[in-house]
């Protein structure tokens, strides 16, 4: 059997199992400012990026690429993909925070019905027909980000006050910082109720899906706990976004690299350079021809090791000679360079450097692999 038929057999297992009818990330949760510097993709570049909710696809628009292909078997996350990009086309940079909810606004439904006959049939059916998704603040909406707010809204409170938790993420010195976090966070409440809502069985059913855990075969929450309290002591916590979310619930000040004013304005500039594809990564080798740079999130984690095998081949296949690919690991091992290291160098102290700085702090390895 081809790859791609394992592929879509794997598929057809999980629609079968997993509901992809909703959006199930609304954000990114991988740190595009790592992924940007691993890359270090130059002007003019073939990049394909795994889809997800498109924000890592916008970040590599700065880059100034011949094009990105966002590629995702689940058409929904297609959708928010695209109502993402007309707005970034056709919407102010206020207006663009407000829409998708950074900042609070009345109006989003309005702007909704100004952007909509730009979308394709399909997506602005799914948008009419889920139009409190965009009322509410599109990237609050999708289901892991509903886990964080249960978490934020319900949990922490039982915890710690929220000024806490704001004394936690104020400015301080390292030394501070980590005092902080041992003398007044680190409490049992914290440690016993965080094992709890982060454990496989809670993770599975209100945050990812027990599918995508089925290759796991570590203590979950122990090891996300374990990389929480090292993120916790670092004066990193302090600005990372993915952090202020998962203890808050909000964003806060704070933005992804997409939407930081300065990287707007280039992405905005090389926003027709962005493709949109529905299928797997090989899909768009097949259409697209060879790749130099490869962002595919930490999707090896869903294979098992036969696929996972298969796959890795026709992905370094459709690599041009140099390029770099980039992956990230949650709680399984998955090594690109372990299996084929007569076709991929290893980055290793590149990898371990950027993998210290990942404001992901869940994510166990950043990898990033070349082609000899």
């Amino acid at each position: 059997m081809s790859t791609i038929l394992k592929q879509l057999s794997m598929s057809e297992k999980l629609t079968d199992k997993v509901d992809f009818d909703i959006i199930r990330y609304a954000n990114c949760w991988e740190d595009a400012d790592i992924l940007l510097e691993g890359l270090d993709a130059g002007p003019g570049s073939k990049i394909l990026s795994v889809g997800s909710a498109g924000d890592n696809s916008f970040s590599l628009l700065t880059t100034n690429p011949e094009y990105v292909v966002a590629v995702d078997v689940n058409v929904i996350q297609l959708y928010l993909i695209e109502l993402k990009k007309i707005a970034i086309v056709r919407l102010e940079y206020d207006e663009l925070i407000a829409f998708l909810g950074f900042k609070p606004s009345l109006v989003r439904k309005e702007t909704f019905i100004t952007l909509k006959s730009e979308l394709s049939t399909e997506a602005r059916r799914y948008f009419e027909h889920n139009i409190s998704l965009i009322e509410d603040g599109i990237v609050d909406q999708g289901k892991f980000e509903k886990y964080f707010q249960l978490f934020a809204e319900k949990v922490i409170p039982l915890i710690h006050k929220r000024s806490t938790t704001e004394k936690l993420l104020a400015p301080k010195t390292e030394a501070e910082q980590e005092q902080f976090y041992d003398k007044k966070w680190n409490t049992w409440r914290w440690r016993l109720l965080f094992q709890i809502f982060f454990s496989r069985t809670v993770m599975g059913r209100l945050g990812r899906d027990p599918e995508f855990l089925k290759e796991v075969d570590l203590n979950v929450s122990k090891n996300i706990f374990r990389m929480a309290e090292l993120e916790l002591k670092s004066v990193a916590a302090q600005q990372n976004f993915i952090l202020r979310y998962n203890l808050t619930g909000t964003f806060g000040n704070l933005l992804p690299h997409y939407l930081k004013y300065e990287n707007y304005v280039e992405i905005k500039k090389n926003i027709d350079k962005l493709h949109i594809k529905q299928g797997f990564a090989e899909d768009a080798i097949s259409e697209f021809g060879k790749f130099k740079y490869m962002n595919l999130s930490n999707i090896f984690e869903y294979m098992n090791v036969a696929l996972f095998s298969n796959t890795s081949k026709a992905l370094v296949d459709g690599l041009e000679k140099n390029g770099r690919i980039a992956y990230w690991n949650l709680m399984v091992h998955r090594k690109l360079s372990d299996i084929m290291p007569d076709e991929l160098t290893y980055l290793k102290e590149l990898s371990e450097h950027l993998t210290i700085r990942d404001k992901g702090f869940f994510y166990k390895h950043f990898y990033l692999d070349q082609v000899k």
